[in-house]
């Protein structure tokens, strides 16, 4: 299953990503796996015959045998405090050893939760199907910055994600220099896109250059006229000043060419804004593109105003890592 794919919509990320900065804070146990391989952005696998010293490797958070009462934890800061809209409890390859049921708290806090923290249940408890994806819906709205996870009484979860929004402070934020309005922490997402056969466009707005050629947006080779192209919506609306479309690990697959088209969409839904974007003024012209570099475009851009949306077009098809867009936001 592809990490992208999850039935809470577009607009939302999952927030216990560790290149947002989410972490495993502590877990009562994990003798047996790690807390942090939970948090692993990547699909978990199975090695047929790894071991370790206590026993077969899994890749994922797993407790011992519980062999007193109670039941067994992990706190996890969230890379991004934020809305929640629902979460992913994942027991891939765990068949004889997952939880029989699992229940979510969450908590709003500066720093690292203690004793005296307040938690709320946010997923009350659940029955678990060992080897399965479990998308449960949060039951309380509100900016949380940690989740924990109980199992009960033990066993292991191969991957937990928390999709929502991450919420912005936009009054406090420095607005001395522009602000890449297409970064996942200013509140972007990908609205939609032609193709993604290789990679989605929502890694397209993760910080940082891509780690590899799947740490991107890919196309399939395109067998019919015409160009591949995805949708952002920008965090904040704005000007933009300054773009970059990074083509880094994409050497013998990095589109041909690339444009940007741009509009101020003021209400609408996803799917409408992508019939419109077909008509959306150009806010880069069609530029070369280079396999492996970062391109980055100031004086070539179009003066269009404020902007909420843009389209990218890659031409024909191919692959790119990451795409910035600075701007001064409304």
């Amino acid at each position: 299953m592809n990490t992208d794919e999850h039935p809470f919509g577009a607009a939302v990320v999952n927030l216990l990503d560790p290149r947002l900065g989410a972490e495993a804070v502590s877990a009562s146990d994990d003798f047996f796996a790690p807390k942090e391989r939970m948090l692993n952005p990547d699909p978990a696998v199975f090695v047929p015959g790894k071991y370790d010293d206590n026993g077969k490797w899994m890749d994922g958070w797993e407790s011992r045998r519980k062999r007193t009462e109670g039941y067994d934890h992990c706190i996890c800061k969230l890379g991004l405090a934020g809305r929640i809209s629902g979460f992913d409890i994942d027991t891939s390859h765990f068949t004889g050893n997952y939880p029989p049921a699992a229940s979510i708290d969450v908590c709003n806090v500066t720093g690292t939760p203690d004793a005296k923290t307040e938690w709320t249940t946010i997923v009350p408890a659940t029955s678990l199907q060992g080897d399965s994806h479990h998308f449960v819906p949060a039951t309380q709205d509100g900016v949380f910055s940690h989740v924990r996870l109980n199992i009960y009484p033990d066993g292991g979860v191969a991957r937990l994600r928390a999709y929502g929004r991450p919420t912005v402070d936009w009054q406090g934020l420095d607005r001395s220099q522009p602000l890449n309005l297409a970064a996942i922490e200013m509140g972007a997402y990908a609205v939609s896109c032609s193709d993604q056969h290789y990679g989605t466009p929502m890694r397209l707005l993760y910080p940082g250059r891509g780690v590899n050629m799947g740490d991107g947006w890919e196309t399939r080779r395109r067998r019919e006229p015409g160009n591949d192209w995805c949708i952002i919506a920008l965090g904040h609306a704005g000007r933009i000043s300054k773009i970059e479309i990074d083509t880094a690990h994409f050497k013998g697959n990095f589109p041909d060419r690339c444009s940007i088209q741009a509009a101020l969409v003021a209400s609408s839904t996803d799917q409408s804004v992508v019939t419109q974007s077909m008509f959306w003024r150009t806010l880069l012209p069609e530029q070369k593109m280079a396999m492996d570099k970062q391109h980055l475009y100031t004086g070539e851009i179009a003066d269009l105003g404020l902007v909420s949306h843009v389209r990218l077009n890659v031409i024909p098809d191919g692959g790119v890592s990451r795409l910035r867009l600075w701007g001064q936001p409304a």
